[in-house]
C-alpha cells in the first residue's frame, strides 16, 4: 500500500530500494529555504544494516503489512529455538539471533509475537516487561536509602541489572525486556 512519505512513523516496515525496512527515527524538517522533507532513519529487517533517508512531501513510499501470530515458546536446540504456534499448533524453529540481546528474558512457556512477511519470520517480539527474582545483590548500607542510587544485582537467570538500594536477593521486580533494566518490584 502506498503512503504519503509525510505519513511514515516509528515502527512501519516499509519497501525501500527492494529491501524491507523498519522505521527507527523520523523527523519533520522544514528548511527556510526550499521544501519541506521527512528525515527517516531506518534499519534492514533482514540484515540489520541501517540507512538515513531523505522523503520530500510529495514522494510515496510502499509501507509493507506484516502477519502477526502468538507462538508459545517450547525449548532451545543450540542455536535455534522452537516456537508453537498458539492457534495451529504447529512448530517453527528459528536461530536465536533473531530476537537480539532480549534473548536472556526468553522462558519455557513465554507467549511471544512473531511478524512475518510473505509466510517468512521476520521479527520475535517478547513481552515488555518480565517477573523475575533477584539471586544476588549488595546489602543495604544505612544511610544511602534516601539517595536515589543504584546497585548491581543479578536475577535468576544469570543478567546482571541495577536496582534500587532497597531491594535485596529474593525480591522478585518488574524488568523490562527492551534495555534490561528495572521496572519497578513485583506486586
Amino acid at each position: 500500500m502506498k503512503i504519503n512519505a509525510n505519513d511514515i512513523r516509528i515502527g512501519n516496515v516499509i519497501e525501500h530500494n527492494s529491501k524491507l525496512w523498519i522505521v527507527a527515527k523520523t523527523m519533520h524538517v522544514q528548511p527556510g529555504k526550499g521544501g519541506a522533507f521527512m528525515q527517516v532513519e531506518m534499519k534492514g529487517v533482514l540484515d540489520g544494516s541501517k540507512l538515513n533517508e531523505r522523503f520530500r512531501a510529495a514522494d510515496t513510499v510502499e509501507k509493507v503489512y506484516l502477519e502477526e501470530s502468538e507462538y508459545q515458546f517450547l525449548y532451545r536446540d543450540g542455536d535455534d529455538l522452537i516456537f508453537m504456534n498458539q492457534e495451529t499448533f504447529e512448530q517453527i524453529q528459528l536461530p536465536a539471533d533473531i530476537i537480539g540481546d532480549s534473548v536472556q528474558f526468553l522462558s519455557d512457556g513465554m507467549v511471544i509475537t512473531i511478524c512475518s512477511y510473505e509466510g517468512k519470520p521476520i521479527t520475535v517480539s517478547l513481552p515488555k516487561t518480565v517477573i523475575l527474582e533477584i539471586v544476588e545483590a549488595e546489602p543495604v548500607v544505612k544511610g544511602q536509602t534516601a539517595a536515589s542510587s543504584y546497585k548491581p544485582a543479578i536475577l535468576s537467570n544469570g543478567v546482571k541489572i541495577m536496582v534500587p538500594q532497597h531491594i535485596e536477593a529474593g525480591i522478585k521486580v518488574v524488568v523490562n525486556t527492551d534495555d534490561a533494566t528495572y521496572v519497578e518490584r513485583a506486586k
